[in-house]
């Protein structure tokens, strides 16, 4: 497949996988007693009200042209949590369900690439650059997705799992966390750069080939 065709595809994808993830948070808040991402037009999947110019198009592209794994990041949504019925749970549901969204998308996909396997209009063992654009996509959205869900479960300030293990913990546990809290943007630029992401990226691998075999 052409290097450009290859980009344009990926880059497609980072914009759906960030847009369900960033349209659940808003969608969960909502359900959860807080209006402010809905009034601000989040609960939407047109990836305009969600994109950061930095982390939805320089930092994905960068990573494409790279041929590193492709993700990045959104606007945060906005939320006021005096408005949550159940401030701490409310807290927890609304940061997984961006994760919880791009793995249901993750399934559905696979899902969809399986029957249409059946027929021979996918394959994931072509190879190469001759594999057809429709498998390409198709596999993106699998991989894509799951990354993006995995990377934002790991419990470091800002991610997701960070917001879920706070409302987990409890007590001296809960402080002595919330204490380096403050850090979290450093040891995630030191997980960046030491190769976290790839590491992280190995398993994913193979569980989409699991999927899709």
């Amino acid at each position: 497949m052409h290097r450009v065709l290859l980009i344009v595809i990926q880059f497609a994808v980072v914009l759906f996988a960030i847009s369900i993830h960033e349209a659940a948070h808003a969608w969960m808040a909502d359900r959860c007693g807080d209006a402010t991402a809905r009034f601000m037009g989040r609960v939407s999947l047109n990836p305009v009200v969600h994109i950061d110019p930095v982390g939805t198009i320089l930092f994905p592209l960068i990573l494409a042209l790279m041929g590193a794994p492709v993700f990045g990041w959104a606007k945060p949504v906005i939320v006021n949590p005096r408005n949550f019925r159940d401030p701490r749970r409310c807290h927890m549901l609304v940061a997984a369900s961006g994760p919880g969204s791009n793995i249901l998308a993750a399934l559905a996909t696979a899902g969809v690439f399986q029957v249409l396997q059946q027929f021979g209009l996918v394959s994931l063992y072509q190879g190469g650059t001759n594999i057809q654009p429709l498998s390409m996509l198709l596999i993106y959205l699998v991989l894509i997705n799951l990354y993006l869900a995995v990377f934002n479960l790991i419990p470091i300030p800002p991610l997701d799992g960070s917001a879920i293990l706070k409302g987990v913990l409890k007590g001296e546990a809960r402080n002595a966390y919330l204490s380096m809290e403050k850090y979290g943007f450093i040891i995630l630029l030191a997980l960046i750069f030491f190769g976290g992401l790839e590491i992280i990226a190995r398993p994913i691998f193979r569980l989409v080939i699991w999927l899709l075999s």
